[in-house]
């Protein structure tokens, strides 16, 4: 059953891309959500209107996830805006590309904050707040789990790392009855990837299906690990990518 109806979810990275559909769809399904985004205000008070459009209520919070202090700061007036939370969802991440033997240092470290350091932050600030039926959900990559081609090395071993964040956070919080998921998206059309850009034809030829995903394909996946449907999946690794890696 997809009913999220008095739920309140936090999620990052909410104002564009795959981040702004799962918001949607969570708001769409019952759920009352905050999102947080870095620069673009303009775009997230779009998705905060498409949100509130649903009937939910909507939260935009500014918040870089490459700074501890701006982590517990969102994640505290997520949970005051919304009087608790049920649902958090770690979409926020950042690309690179790029040989090892070339890799800058400084951009190295800003890749494993935001996409490795941020998650396990915003999960330590919810988790207190959480009760049974809680839900932390991240998404990740398929390029976590197999690398077809060169040039995403380091990006690539930030989302490995969210399969054993996953899975062990999943120990830890089974006995409280939350359940913990990781969402690993293939080819997905958005302005960081678009289906019609220079590298999506050799993308295409990888999957099964011959073709991108759209964010609101992975938007579902994450809205069913939400919802009591998934109630006994935990630690699982759900990966949404048109058959890449199959």
């Amino acid at each position: 059953m997809i009913d999220l109806n008095g739920k309140r979810a936090l999620v990052t990275g909410g104002s564009r891309g795959i981040g702004a559909a799962i918001a949607l769809a969570l708001a769409e399904n019952g759920a009352d959500v905050a999102f947080t985004y870095q620069r673009s205000a303009e775009k997230a008070d779009t998705v905060a209107k498409s949100i509130e459009s649903t009937g939910r209520r909507a939260v935009a919070i500014q918040a870089d996830s490459a700074d501890p202090e701006a982590i517990t700061r969102a994640a505290s007036d997520a949970i005051t805006a919304l009087g608790g939370l049920d649902i958090l969802v770690n979409s926020a991440a950042i690309g690179h590309s790029g040989a090892i033997a070339d890799l800058d240092v400084a951009e190295y470290q800003t890749l494993m904050d935001v996409n490795v350091r941020a998650p396990v932050l915003f999960a330590k600030a919810v988790i207190p707040h959480l009760s049974a039926g809680g839900r932390i959900i991240s998404v990740g990559s398929g390029l976590g789990e197999r690398v077809p081609f060169p040039g995403v090395t380091a990006y690539a071993m930030s989302k490995a790392a969210l399969t054993s964040f996953t899975r062990g956070l999943s120990r830890e919080l089974g006995p409280n009855g939350i359940t913990v998921n990781l969402v690993q998206p293939g080819s997905v059309d958005t302005d960081a990837n678009p289906a019609d850009g220079a590298a999506a034809d050799f993308q295409r030829s990888l999957t099964s299906l011959g073709r991108f995903g759209e964010p609101r394909e992975i938007a579902n996946a994450v809205v069913f690990l939400a919802s009591p449907a998934a109630s006994l999946i935990t630690g699982a690794i759900l990966t949404v990518d048109a058959g890449a890696i199959a």
